[in-house]
Order: C-alpha cells, then structure tokens, then sequence
C-alpha cells in the first residue's frame, strides 16, 4: 500500500488560521495593523528537568522559576550542570522571555540579560520569536507583560495554576509592521524609565521621612523642641517618689539633658509585666465577644488595629484573668519583633495581652503617651536591639525593660512634647501618604502606557506603512517553501 502524502496548506489556509475573525477581535486597531493569534508569532518552549543530584559548583548556569524576579533574570543564585548537559533546544540565549509555568509564582517573567550561556529548568518556559522578520523582541516582551494578569487568570482556572503552549500561544496579538513595534516598543521604554526615576525620587523622599522622623523623636528627648521652660521645677524638686538615690549617675548617663530633666530607670516611674499565652487546649476566637485578646501582629500604629484582633471565650478569660491591659498602659513587643510600642484605644481598655508583649504599668510621674514615644526614638531603639537575647526567637527580658534609661522632663514639659510631637508626626504622615498614593499611580499609569501601546493610541503609528498582513504572509509563505 502507497503512504499517503499530507497535502500542504494553501497560503490563504495558513494565512485564515494566523487570522483572528472580526468576531473575537476584542476592538480595533489601526488600519494597517491585524490580529492575530500569539502562537503564529511566538512558541513556549518547555525546559528539561535537571535532577538535583545533577548540579555541580562549576558548569552551566540552570535557569529556575527561582531565578525570575518579574523583570529581569541573571545567574547570580543560579545552580549550575556539567557542561555535557547542554542541549541547544534547552539553550537561554541574552534577550530570550522566561516565564513561570506553574507553582505559587505562576506567570512570573525575567528578561534573560546575561551573555553567559545558560539552561532553562522543567516548568519554566522560554517564549520565543518564531521569525524576526515579523516579531520585535522587545515588543514581544512588553505584550506579555501588559497580558499578565489574562494570563494569570487562564492559569488559575484548573485544579492547579498551570501555563501550556496552547494556553500562550492562543492569546489574541496586535500585529502592527515591524518597524511600528519598534518605535512602540523604544516609546514604551522611554516613558517607563521616566516612571521608574519618579519612582527612585519617591524611595529617597520615603527614606528622608523615616530619616527626618528619627530626628525629631531624637531632639524631642534631648530637649530641642524648643518647648522647654528652664523656669519649671523638676520631677524630683517635686516628687516624693523620686529620691536622690534613684538618679542615674552621671557617669551612667546617655546623654546631657536641659538642667531641669532627671535621668532614672524606668523601673523607677512604672512596672513591667508580662502577658500571656492561651491555656493548652484553649483557641482563638473569630466571633467577637467580650474578652478581646491582644497579639503582636495587632499592634499598629502605635495603637491596635480594630480589623485583626481576635477574642477568646469566658472559660479561658477566667484562666487568664491577671493578664489584662489598660488604656492607662503602654504595650512593648518583647518576642520575634521587638520594640512596637503603644497604648490601647479606650475600646479595648480591659483587653488580655499575649506572652509576646509586656505591658508598662502603674505609671508614675510620667504620662503613657509621653513613655510611648520616647520608647520609639533612635537611642532607645537601639538600646532594645542590644538587649534581646539571641536564641530561635528573639526575647526581651522584662528586667532589662525595667533597666533602661528614661529622659524625664517636667509634668508639662512631657504635655508640650507630646503635642508638638503628635504635630510634627502627623505631618510627617500626611506627606507619606501623598507620597504612596503618587507612587500608587506609578504602576497605575505603566498599565495605561501598556494599553494605548496595543492599541495604536502611542502616537507613533504611521499609516503609510505597509501592512504587517503583507510581511505576515512573507513569513507563512516561507515555511511552505
């Protein structure tokens, strides 16, 4: 019997299979631009799946979905294989498309900029240009970054988040001539490097906030707020329960302080106790009741946020009954993070604290707000970081707590303070939220560029053009050859 030849495809065949109908051409382009299905451009090319008792110190670079960061990928933490496993069709080559193809980074790309030869690993996909005389790299590479969420969503439809060749090579691509990707594509990275300066100047403005706050909360308990009045006696000319004997001694003090202004322990103005944990058996409780229960992921702001907190029932209340926090106290964090301070809003006055937080109570001669700023400045900060004691987790003794030095001005003084600093912090925060919400539109307006970019709406389309359909059919014509 005679083996059945399979008969070519006409042009007009190949060229009505490239072609996306009227029907599902989601809108329309400009004239000289066409659909077409991605795949007839572009293929996603799988890696192989190097074994880890493979890798070796020296060899070739294998590429890993680990290795894609969302923009660029190096070999810099990169494994590598003797240089025996190299296989051309699993060959990364400078400029080439990676993509995640499943696990929880599923979609994560990285633009391979290394002229060093590398691998690329089993379910990380290489998408790449089937003819350069049709598709631009670069213009290949900002499409698949304009479609990521699309592609995220088919991924994300099955059991497990999952990208195919089908799944890539389907989606619906705005062809313009080759020339016009070009210039799309140099526009595109003309406006997003602008984009991404603004963005640096917004980290150095973000860092001169933090910077600028740490020195106001420095100065603040220095006395260089301006605030102070020389003529006010101080909390030991005025307190019975400071003595002479509970001064820090000179030699032991941080620093010089306005003539008015005592240095003693905070053990000597206030208690520290610890919070605790729930009774084995016992668990948190999603529905509120009235026995709030206080963890350190709560903590916020120098206060508590209200969305978060979780509650326990009344059996476990009675259990637990000495470990309650007032909104006379201030909370310290003294396990795994260290150092958040703050008070509880009146709402919560009452409510039981975790073993990872303390609580300073009992308050004398100084105010909870006053302490709870002063706990946050630079000097006091560090003081805490030099206290833990290093084991799996972090812990601050409540000793130790009780040990530090505390700056302390006159009754009025601690109100002056407070209200100048509540002001100046205040502020502060205003301008960093202007700063996040222009940052917030940084992305926003990439997604924009990204939409008139595929669009034709960049301004740098010109209609005299050829059509790509003509260099489209160049290329189909090619194959048939």
């Amino acid at each position: 019997m005679s083996r059945v030849t399979k008969k070519q495809k006409t042009l007009e065949e190949l060229l009505e299979e490239a072609l996306v109908t009227e029907a599902e051409q989601p809108f329309t382009l400009p004239e000289n631009w066409v659909w077409v299905k991605f795949g007839t451009v572009a293929k996603l090319v799988n890696g192989y799946a190097f074994k880890s008792k493979d890798y070796a110190a020296d060899g070739i670079p294998v590429i890993r979905i680990s290795d894609l960061n969302g923009i660029n990928t190096n070999t810099e933490i990169s494994v590598k294989v003797p240089a025996e496993f190299y296989h051309e069709r699993f060959a990364v080559q400078k400029g080439d498309l990676l993509i995640a193809m499943s696990g929880a980074t599923t979609g994560k790309i990285g633009i391979y900029g290394s002229d060093e030869a590398a691998l690329q690993n089993q379910r990380v996909g290489n998408i790449k240009v089937i003819d350069d005389r049709v598709l631009d790299a670069k213009y290949r590479d900002y499409f698949v970054m304009h479609s990521a969420d699309k592609i995220k969503k088919l991924a994300y439809g099955g059991a497990q988040p999952n990208i195919s060749g089908n799944l890539i090579e389907r989606l619906l691509f705005p062809l313009p001539p080759l020339t016009e990707q070009k210039r799309v594509a140099e526009k595109i990275e003309r406006l997003f490097a602008k984009i991404d300066e603004t963005k640096r100047l917004i980290e150095e403005v973000k860092e001169s906030a933090a910077l600028r706050r740490s020195v106001i909360l420095d100065k603040a308990f220095r006395g260089m707020l301006y605030t102070n009045d020389p003529n006010e006696k101080s909390i030991l000319a005025l307190s019975d329960e400071i003595t002479h004997n509970e001064l820090i001694p000179s030699e032991e003090i941080l620093y010089d302080l306005p003539e008015n202004w005592i240095w003693v322990k905070l053990g000597s103005v206030a208690k520290v106790k610890g919070g605790k944990r729930l009774p084995k058996g016992h668990t948190l409780l999603e529905e509120q009741t009235n026995f709030p229960y206080l963890r350190v992921t709560d903590f916020k702001n120098g206060s508590i946020d209200l969305n978060s907190v979780k509650y326990i029932d009344q059996e476990t209340a009675e259990k637990i009954s000495r470990y309650i926090i007032s909104q006379d106290d201030v909370y310290i964090s003294i396990a795994g993070t260290i150092g958040k301070t703050g008070i509880v809003p009146s709402a919560l006055d009452g409510a039981f604290l975790t073993e990872n937080a303390a609580k300073i109570t009992q308050l004398t001669n100084t105010f909870n707000i006053f302490l709870h700023f002063y706990l946050n400045s630079p000097i006091l900060q560090g003081k805490m970081k030099k206290a833990v004691v290093s084991s799996s987790q972090p812990k601050l003794a409540l000793f130790r707590i009780e040990d530090f030095h505390v700056a302390l001005p006159p009754m009025d003084e601690q109100k002056r303070i407070v209200s100048k600093l509540e002001r100046l912090l205040n502020e502060l925060e205003e301008e960093k939220e202007r700063i996040l919400e222009v940052e917030d539109t940084m992305d926003l307006l990439k997604q924009s560029i990204l939409n008139k970019a595929f669009r034709g709406e960049l301004g740098t389309n010109d209609p005299a053009e050829e059509s790509a359909v003509e260099s489209l059919k160049e290329v189909l014509q090619s194959t048939r050859d």
